[in-house]
């Protein structure tokens, strides 16, 4: 647990604890909410074919997750926390000029 909060520059456990519900919050709310999004637009597997499906299923989720984790973790008082998170990871994807 101590590498786990230096790693993440926390202090508590409680933190950790509040961060680790925070990200299965919010993996379970995208997964829960992806497939109505994709009955809302008309896409199906009938429509676009299995690969084409999951692909634009994946990328929305993966979209829809980003946005969530702030929520979340703005509903759950770990902003800071999650915002650099976000920062970091979007700068590794090659989105820097998003975040700066």
């Amino acid at each position: 647990m101590k590498k786990l909060k230096e790693r993440w520059g926390i202090e508590t456990n409680w933190q950790v604890v509040i961060i680790l519900i925070v990200f299965a919050v919010t993996g379970s709310s995208a997964s829960y909410i992806g497939k109505p999004v994709l009955k809302f637009f008309n896409i199906t597997i009938e429509n676009f074919g299995l690969l084409a499906y999951w692909t634009i299923r994946i990328i929305l989720l993966f979209v829809m997750y980003q946005f969530m984790l702030i929520f979340f973790g703005w509903l759950f008082g770990q902003f800071s926390f999650f915002w650099n998170f976000e920062k970091k990871m979007l700068k590794r994807l090659g989105l820097k000029r998003f975040v700066d």
